[in-house]
């Protein structure tokens, strides 16, 4: 029997349906949108220190995120599992059992972190045999291998933040998330200029901004007497890390077929040159703020209708996704216009080579068209998250990407001859059709019975 078949009609908040959940969700999701920016700060911070060192650096560190993309995606299926059990033993106030699934949630953290790290490591000689440039593979290896020891840390962090978020202290996670790039923006410049290790310096920093992270946020919950009831001493085993994975698993394919596509799309670029992947770069470095907007959402209507699972309140489940759709339309339309009328601007902030910003402006137009089916696609995900219905929309991401976005996104490029702006349209077909396809999915799961 499915949770959401388990789910009993409980009250309606009152004020009543869609309008009494928007305040909830803005008040919930702006602290995790904040937070999750200070990852993605960390990337820009990389970018713009990077970008005087050349173009070939910074395509250096393009091929590094699309790969990083592969595995953050995966790794983010552990972190959403867990967040939506802590969720749901939090809606039926059992602390007992959200400090069993933080406990537990942490060590498949880390041993999920160090495996994909593993897997980056033995991935590398491989990157020839996708035909990338040789000048940028060899500089590549050093800087590959800090970001790779990278994902420990910054994963093992978001395991707690996820806690914090959920039990109602989610400016905490904000304040820790930002300490992150206060160290990072100082070892940045540090080691890059300063020391004069270059693009590794940059990677090593980002190491020891993202541990800096982790300490404080286990510090902070090993003595805030707020979290003294999540503190309880409840053993990890083998049994509960493997409940979490097998729970887990088909959230992990999903968003890694989903990163997957993504930085497939990044070795296509690669395909055409260095300008091409470097303008790849500027534009996931300056989208990658602002993709916090939906997956902040996505993050907050999880853990929201995660606590009315838990409570048995199933009447909830359609007033909060509607409300969250309100809110980020209008979100991601503001986004679609500062895309389209400040790319080029955003660009040359970002790099100085004329090629580089035409195209990234190009990039930018494109991206803008899909802003609004990207965050609808993001926000129904996380319903269906929070219901821990996982496998079937696993399938439809999986399918909209791979067998229809990438053929869509490769003809477009190179047979019909659209380049790298061709590449970015065919990708975009697949958002749409997974926003469609995943809110017929929610919609029918929420039928009243």
């Amino acid at each position: 029997m499915s949770v959401i078949e388990q789910t009993r009609p409980g009250p309606v908040p009152s004020g009543g349906g869609t309008r009494a959940e928007v305040m909830p969700l803005i008040r919930l999701s702006m602290p995790l949108m904040i937070a999750f920016a200070a990852a993605t700060l960390i990337g820009v911070v990389d970018t713009v220190m990077i970008a005087p060192l050349g173009t070939v650096p910074l395509a250096a560190a393009g091929i590094t995120t699309a790969f990083l993309i592969i595995m953050i995606s995966a790794l983010w299926g552990l972190v959403t599992v867990i967040g939506v059990e802590i969720a749901q033993a939090h809606g039926a106030d059992d602390a007992k059992e959200v400090s069993a699934h933080l406990r537990n949630g942490l060590a498949l953290c880390a041993i999920g972190a160090a495996g994909a790290g593993a897997l980056m490591l033995i991935a590398f000689p491989f990157l020839t045999w996708l035909n990338q440039p040789p000048e940028v593979l060899a500089i590549l290896l050093p800087y590959w291998i800090s970001m790779a020891i990278w994902l420990v840390p910054i994963l093992m962090f978001f395991a707690f933040k996820t806690l914090f978020d959920t039990v109602g202290r989610p400016w905490t996670g904000v304040a820790i998330s930002y300490l992150g790039v206060v160290v990072n923006v100082p070892l940045n410049y540090g080691l890059i200029h300063e020391v004069g290790m270059g693009l590794v310096g940059a990677g090593i920093a980002s190491v020891l901004s993202s541990l800096a992270s982790l300490v404080v946020a286990w510090m902070f919950w090993r003595r805030s007497p707020d979290l003294a009831a999540y503190r309880q001493v409840v053993p990890v085993t083998w049994a509960r890390i493997k409940s979490l994975y097998r729970e887990g698993l088909p959230i992990c394919i999903g968003y890694a077929g989903e990163g997957g596509a993504y930085a497939f799309l990044g070795i296509m670029l690669g395909w055409f040159g260095a300008v091409e992947l470097a303008a790849n770069q500027v534009v996931n470095a300056i989208g990658g703020v602002f993709y916090v907007i939906p997956l902040g959402m996505a993050s907050a209507v999880s853990i929201r209708i995660g606590l009315a699972v838990g409570r048995s309140e199933r009447a909830r489940l359609r007033p909060i996704l509607s409300a969250a759709l309100w809110i980020i339309t209008l979100w991601m339309l503001a986004i679609t216009a500062l895309y389209i009328f400040g790319g080029r601007a955003m660009s040359e902030a970002l790099t100085e080579d004329q090629a580089v910003v035409d195209l990234a402006v190009g990039l930018f137009i494109v991206a803008a068209l899909v802003q609004v089916a990207d965050g609808i696609q993001s926000s129904t995900l996380g319903a269906l998250r929070g219901m821990s219905d996982n496998r079937v929309p696993t399938a439809m991401t999986l399918i909209s990407y791979w067998p229809l976005a990438l053929p869509a996104a490769y003809v477009i490029g190179f047979p019909m001859g659209y380049g790298a702006i061709g590449v970015w349209a065919g990708y975009g077909t697949g958002i749409g059709l997974v926003a469609v396809l995943l809110s017929v999915r929610f919609w029918r799961q929420t039928a009243p019975r």
